[in-house]
This record gives C-alpha cells, structure tokens and sequence, in this order.
C-alpha cells in the first residue's frame, strides 16, 4: 500500500523523485462543482454533516488527479460537538456563542459528542472505497489553541487577542479549555481513523501569534499531547502537524513533538528548514497561495525554487496556507504540471 501511494511513502521518510501533491483547502469555492453543490445546503454546517460533503472530498481528485484526498470538514465541528452553539454567517465566517467568563465553560459537555460527529465518519466510509489506488486520505482537525481562539472571541479575529487576553486573565481555567478539546481531538481523530483515513493533520492556523512561553502551554503541550496519543493507540497512523508562525520553534517541534511530517507555512525559508531538520521528518509545502493566484512566469518561478530547496528531503508538495477563493482552475491545472514533470 505504501509503495502504491506516494504520500505514504514520504511519510514513511522515503524520498520522492516527484513529491507527492495535494493543497490545503482543494475542496471549496474555487471550484464550479463545488459551488453548484454548495448552493444547495441551507448552511454551511449542515453541508459539512451533510452526504454532500462526501462529492466535496472528491472533486479536486477526480479534478486534478492529486496524491490525496482531505476530508471535507471544519475544524469548528469540535465546539458544536462539546454544546457550543456554532453558525456561519455568509460572507462573515464563523459565528459562535463567545466563552467570555470561566463560568461559561459550564455551557460546554465535559467529553465530546462523538454521535453528533456521526456524519463525518460516514462522510468517509462513502469517500474511502471512492478515491484511486494511488490517492491517500487524509483526515484533520484544529489545533486546541486555533479552536479555542474561535470559541473565546466567538469568531475569527486577526491577531487572537481575546483568548490571549482571557488566558492572561484565567490560566488554570482556559488550561482545562485546552485540555478538554486535546481530549475531544483524540477522540475525533480516532473515530476518524477508524472510519477509514490513512492520514491526520493537526491545523494550528494561529500559534504564531504567541510569545514563546504561550506557544509552550498552549501550541506545543496541547498537539505534543495529541500526537502521543494516536502514535500509542494507533501507531500505523502518519500526522502532519501544520503549526502555521512556528518559525524558529519548528527545530524544537521536530525534536520533540513526534509528528511524521510538519507543514511550512508560506513565510518559512524552505532552505533553511531543510538544514534545520536534517532528514529527520518530511517536510510539507510551502507555495505562497498569492503565487497560485497570480499565476504566469511568478507561478513558475517560485514552484520550480520550491522544489529545488526540497530536493533529496522526504516531500511534500503543497501551498503555505489555503488555496484563495478566486483561484483560477488553470493556474491549479499549471501547478500540477510543473510538480509532475520535475525530474523528468
């Protein structure tokens, strides 16, 4: 199995003369298909839980033939799955029912309601049997820290500052927030490896907001916490972990956090973290999304240096966050030509 799927093969250390290739939110509104299916859930929550999200997951493999399929999901599905009253609102983003007190938290379930999660387990069991022989799956979720800026702020924010604040203000109880959805990720990745994913990947979207001693209690500890666990109750399970801002703590994330695999984000040096990790773990990205957008001589340009830094290290190829809304097919389609051909 490992020998048919490239990306297995490079979580497993195995150097790629053409790495594999999937993109970070390949499923979504850049594509018609997506759109056309899109339109017809009341909500986009009730599209996640919905069999919808199943042709979702498919569509950018049948689209562009990549190396992997990620489910489609949100990472908010945890605090809707802990009682949290979660909504999105068109053009806004996420809506949640905001954690401003230590007392709030008794709004939330102690443990997380893995029935609730329900559709996303048969989201993949539909998916599984669906996908090429060569195309791996990959499951996910958020990180404690991104999930729990969300549930705090009651939304997105652009530099996080009322769960910083609040953690500040309530460290013992926003600690127990943090543990309380490492427990609730476990469970979900579980469940979701058991239903049939070969692949997790730890989303924190947020942790390069953090100075260095918050990074420790609320990035490293908490996703540390979560990789140990699914490497000791199920230890043929590969994790990516993408802690987006790591910057310099990447050296200590490799040393220590035990994932297979960590993400770059689009501002690290590729050259330097291949130095810094020194074959130890595989690397994954790290195109600028604006790079795809633009497309053209920039777009060939920085994915030919991208896969030139990378050269003779465990690969993958993907962007250094989320591919943009406004993305054209053909810029995707150039992409997965230019990846392909390398060594050729």
């Amino acid at each position: 199995m490992i020998d048919e799927k490239p990306l297995l093969s490079v979580l497993h250390g195995r150097k790629t003369a053409i790495p594999p290739l999937w993109l970070m939110r390949q499923a979504g509104r850049y594509l018609p298909e997506y759109r056309e299916i899109r339109a017809k859930a009341s909500s986009f929550l009730e599209f996640c839980y919905s069999p919808a999200a199943a042709e979702a997951t498919l569509q950018p493999v049948r689209r562009f033939g990549f190396d992997a399929a990620i489910l489609f999901s949100d990472i908010l599905v945890i605090p809707d799955a802990l009682g949290q009253r979660v909504s999105f609102e068109s053009g806004e983003g996420p809506r949640l029912e905001p954690l401003e007190t230590p007392d709030d938290f008794s709004r939330l379930s102690g443990t997380v309601d893995l029935g609730r999660l329900a559709p996303v387990f048969e989201t993949i069991d539909r998916v599984k049997g669906a996908l090429p022989s060569q195309c791996a799956f990959i499951g996910f979720c958020g990180a404690p820290w991104t999930v729990a800026s969300y549930m705090v702020a009651g939304q997105g924010t652009s530099d996080q500052a009322p769960a910083r604040l609040f953690a500040y203000r309530h460290p013992e109880a926003f600690a127990g927030l943090i543990d309380r959805l490492a427990e609730a990720s476990i469970s979900y990745l579980l469940g979701q490896i058991d239903a049939g994913v070969e692949v997790v990947q730890i989303f924190d979207s947020w942790a390069g907001v953090l100075p260095v001693h918050e990074f420790e209690n609320w990035v490293f500890s908490p996703v540390r916490k979560i990789v140990s666990r699914i490497k000791a109750e199920r230890p043929g399970t590969p994790v990516i972990a993408f802690v987006r801002g790591a910057g310099t703590h990447l050296t200590q994330l490799v040393e220590s956090l035990g994932a297979d695999a960590y993400g770059l984000d689009t501002a690290a040096d590729p050259l330097w973290a291949v130095r810094e990790t020194a074959g130890r773990a595989a690397l994954q990205g790290n195109l600028d999304p604006l790079a795809l957008l633009a497309g053209g001589a920039a777009l060939d340009r920085e994915a030919a240096a991208i896969l030139r830094a990378f050269e003779g290290h465990p690969h993958i190829f993907n962007l250094g966050h989320g591919i943009l809304p406004q993305t054209p097919i053909a810029h995707v389609e150039r992409l997965v030509a230019l990846v392909r051909q390398h060594g050729s």
